[in-house]
């Protein structure tokens, strides 16, 4: 099993340094209490005004079909690996505030939050997820006839570590390849725009 815990500045909870997003999945099913469970837990995630404008697509290899149509709509490089997860879902926000029609400038914000949170509960039941960008938006809102004044935000990958060796050579380099992060140097900041935080530069 790939090891690629993370090695942090400061210290941080083992789920969060655990977490990371594979190309290498086994095709063991999922089970489907655990799957409840990580949806569960994208449901309680914190949203402007509550409004949890979130929703999942979800399909599993159980009904190859509703696989297939979901795989179909990832970009051609994702499907080269996705392929192998047991569960696929997409991610979608609602645009508009329910309880006046506004524009909910934070909805893409809150679907990121729910999405963060399932993925810190697969962590928890052993799972990994692997959200991916490269996917066609318009195809899935026609496959799955996503209504106006929603959009699809992102394409999830959802099962347990498979061997990374039987991802292509092209693959594995990423797969193995060192994680890093920026230095909170670089993004925390006080008193105005990329002015480091006393915080972080202070040696307290």
């Amino acid at each position: 099993m790939t090891n690629k815990t993370a090695d942090t500045q400061y210290p941080v909870e083992d789920l969060l340094r655990e977490r990371w997003s594979p190309l290498a999945f086994s095709e063991q099913p999922v089970e489907t209490e655990k799957l409840r469970t990580v949806l569960e837990a994208a449901g309680w995630a914190a949203s402007s005004y509550n409004e949890q404008p979130w929703s999942y697509i979800i399909a599993t290899k159980d009904n190859p079909a509703e696989f297939q149509r979901l795989l179909g709509c990832l970009a051609e490089g994702n499907q080269e690996w996705a392929k192998n997860a047991p569960v696929l879902m997409l991610s979608v926000t609602k645009l508009y505030f329910e309880r006046n029609g506004v524009e909910n400038r934070h909805a893409f914000h809150d679907v990121g939050a729910a999405s963060a949170t399932l993925a810190i509960q697969a962590m928890a039941l052993g799972l990994f997820i692997h959200q991916m960008a490269g996917f066609d938006v318009a195809k899935a809102k026609e496959v799955y006839g996503i209504p106006k004044g929603y959009e699809a935000v992102a394409a999830i990958a959802l099962g347990y570590l498979g061997d990374p060796q039987n991802l292509s050579q092209r693959l594995q380099q990423r797969e193995f390849a060192l994680r890093t992060r920026k230095p909170l140097e670089t993004f925390v900041f006080s008193g105005s725009w990329n002015q480091v935080s006393p915080l972080i530069t202070s040696q307290d």
